[in-house]
């Protein structure tokens, strides 16, 4: 029977469960074993992550018992949670909430929880140079991820807070990348100013939580490079092999644009444009690479992924 430490790691076929995974799982010297989560075990992405030599179980946050066994036995666990998959604040705030309970309960001697700001702390709902979205909330993504924090805490579970920043990945997936207009010329348009923004990419969140792993912190925000709109489209020009223009629009103008969340996303970009400094001071690339040594920045990151961009 191995001596390894076990890792459970939840969200384990997403973008930053992911990541952990495969990051444990070929590292031949690890003192870590890793235990996948996933819904459906059958699926092409779990059977290559067992392939590499991850355990795999079937667990669901609609399943509190599901969650609590995933963790026994278990010395550390990854926990994230996807908003995108329901839109609901309160949701993602149970299934925080759910997450610190069983970690409690089964013994966790190191939790990280990928959190964000709660931006409220930053912008009081009372503060008009943005719209309150949910009746309570200014970025409900970033806040409710935030406000959860304090679940971890209270439980009493070695928790680091870890803060991802914004996926380079969300220009292939997420329909945020440049486009091509009518007129043949493509444009990277985005309501962040002049401001440079944190950026990763989602597989070296993973890694850098499998570097938290290894060496334990409380507070810990991950990015591959910080970037203007401007410094993006030029890197983005050079590695499609023609000319992307930044659009900067208003924040007001992004949240218009009425596809799901754009309200959310329009308000976030907002507080990266405001608050550039505090947001980017937590997000450290130095502090990151020493947690992952094969952190990419945005050309590397290009490098592979260009071509998938959809124009």
């Amino acid at each position: 029977m191995s001596s390894k430490k076990i890792i459970t790691v939840f969200g384990a076929t997403g973008a930053q469960g992911g990541g952990l995974v495969r990051a444990i799982a070929t590292d031949p010297n690890s003192e870590f074993s890793v235990r996948a989560v996933t819904r459906d075990p059958e699926s092409d992405k779990a059977k290559a992550l067992a392939a590499l030599g991850a355990e795999i179980v079937k667990g669901d946050l609609s399943d509190a018992d599901s969650v609590h066994k995933a963790l026994e036995g278990a010395w550390g666990a990854f926990f994230v949670t996807f908003f995108w998959a329901h839109f609901s604040p309160e949701q993602e705030k149970a299934e925080a909430a759910l997450f610190a309970r069983a970690a409690k309960a089964a013994g966790i001697q190191h939790a990280i929880w990928s959190t964000l700001e709660d931006t409220r702390e930053l912008i009081p709902l009372e503060d008009e140079r943005m719209p309150t979205l949910q009746g309570k909330y200014k970025v409900p993504h970033f806040d409710a991820k935030g406000e959860s924090n304090q679940q971890f805490i209270d439980a009493g579970v070695p928790t680091t807070f870890l803060h991802a920043s914004f996926y380079w990945d969300n220009f292939i997936y997420f329909g945020a990348g440049p486009k091509r207009g009518e007129d043949g010329k493509i444009t990277l348009t985005l309501p962040i100013g002049d401001a440079k923004m944190a950026g990763i990419a989602a597989e070296d969140i993973g890694k850098c939580a499998y570097g938290i792993f290894k060496n334990a912190a409380a507070y810990v925000g991950v990015a591959g490079e910080h970037l203007s709109g401007t410094e993006m489209a030029a890197a983005l020009s050079k590695a499609l092999g023609e000319t992307v223009t930044y659009n900067k629009i208003p924040a007001s103008v992004y949240r218009s644009f009425g596809f799901p969340g754009a309200d959310d996303l329009g308000n976030m970009f907002q507080v990266y444009d405001e608050f550039e400094e505090k947001m980017n001071a937590l997000r450290d690339v130095n502090g990151s690479k020493k947690l992952n040594p094969e952190l990419k920045d945005f050309e590397q990151w290009l490098e592979t992924n260009a071509k998938k961009i959809p124009l």
